[in-house]
């Protein structure tokens, strides 16, 4: 037999940038990133259609900058606006379109696409950016608390196909990230809330000091102070940083902590036809294995109700009827099968340290279906 050897390492840098009001001429965050191109930066903006409505100066505000600024940057038109949500990702028109707009506009590996909103619309057009051209740079701009703290700072691309998330999808840094405080001022209340479940779950399984901040933070957290808020996404965004460099950034193995409760949560998500947003989904499905490793007598009953009391502050619902379906179960199938074969569960052997299983007891599961829909109490 003869066969040919290669082996080498391509090193990923980016950054993770914070600020205010990103779009006031004055402001010099988006400018110095792009400084250094041959000639101004070719640039083009899509926009989560929820983020437009709730912001409807934005585009002018992006056209503006750009203008004042034009020595530096190229505006190459107007901002496209996408469908926001699961929409974005369901129906693939949209990553389409955002295609041929970098084909129309003349978008090249040296140009820069530009995605402002939450996590499903920065999924999406991270995927066409990684696709076009092999690889445009991408400069993420989340607006939702998740995904500032979480799917907005990572590695990962995708939208969605036969029924799963992110069937499609690809592993590409991007180019920078900016988080824009401003943006989260206009949340509503479901989306201000759902993106803390990120946040109690990365602490959970790597930070118990940032538990009991959060446990500390909560009420203010729930009444919307944004002092509280910055350190969540702060710490959560630092702590997403660290996990990403570390062994596996391109989830190559059958570990995967960051996904702690998420092989629920997925389900839950698909069930309910995504009503049941991504953190609201999340938090009940940490809150199912947080029982569960209770119900294993991995971790006591008064660490498992710290978590629910958390969450409950936080203001979380931690019960769905959607749980008590039979399908629930088939999400550690579909695990399974995203792991290459081999279950992969996290769960908590106390709080701020995880610990992986590879088996599941459907009774347990069952049994703390039933302590979270009796609000938290085991069952007679």
């Amino acid at each position: 037999m003869r066969a040919l050897h290669q082996s080498f390492s391509v090193p990923f840098e980016y950054q993770v940038l914070f600020t205010q009001h990103l779009f006031e001429t004055t402001n010099h965050t988006l400018l110095q990133l792009l400084e250094g191109s041959d000639g101004p930066a070719k640039v083009f903006f899509v926009i989560d259609d929820g983020v437009d409505e709730a912001h409807p100066q934005l585009q002018q505000h992006i056209e503006d900058y750009c203008t004042h600024h034009n020595s530096t940057i190229n505006l190459l038109a107007p901002p496209m606006v996408v469908p926001g949500g699961e929409a974005s990702k369901n129906e693939h028109q949209h990553y389409e379109e955002v295609l041929k707009a970098v084909d129309n506009h003349g978008i090249c590996r040296h140009s820069y696409l530009l995605a402002i909103g939450g996590g499903a619309v920065l999924d999406m057009v991270g995927f066409a950016a990684a696709n076009a051209h092999r690889g445009v740079r991408h400069v993420r701009i989340p607006t939702t608390v998740l995904a500032q703290n979480d799917s907005g700072v990572g590695v990962k691309n995708g939208i969605n196909a036969f029924g799963k998330k992110n069937f499609f999808g690809s592993f590409a840094p991007p180019y920078a990230v900016i988080n824009d405080s401003h943006f989260l001022t206009t949340l509503d209340e479901r989306d201000w809330r759902s993106g803390m479940s990120e946040a109690v779950k990365v602490a959970l399984i790597k930070d118990p000091i940032f538990f009991e901040q959060l446990e500390n933070d909560a009420t203010a957290l729930n009444q919307r102070d944004a002092a509280a808020m910055d350190r969540l996404i702060h710490r959560c965004a630092e702590l997403h940083l660290a996990h990403i460099g570390g062994a596996d950034p391109f989830e190559k193995g059958t570990s995967r902590p960051l996904d702690f409760g998420h092989w629920s949560a997925h389900k839950l998500e698909q069930m309910s036809n995504y009503l049941i947003r991504h953190g609201e989904a999340v938090a009940i499905g940490i809150a199912l294995d947080v029982v569960y490793s209770h119900l294993d007598e991995r971790i006591s009953l008064a660490d498992a109700q710290r978590v629910l009391n958390l969450f409950h502050t936080l203001g979380f619902e931690l019960y769905t009827p959607h749980l008590e379906r039979e399908a629930l179960l088939g999400g550690l199938q579909e695990f399974r099968e995203h792991l290459g074969g081999r279950l992969t569960i996290m769960l908590l052997e106390s709080i701020g340290r995880g610990v992986e299983v590879h088996e599941v007891d459907e009774e347990k599961v069952k049994a703390a279906i039933q302590f979270l829909k009796n609000g938290g109490h085991a069952t007679e």
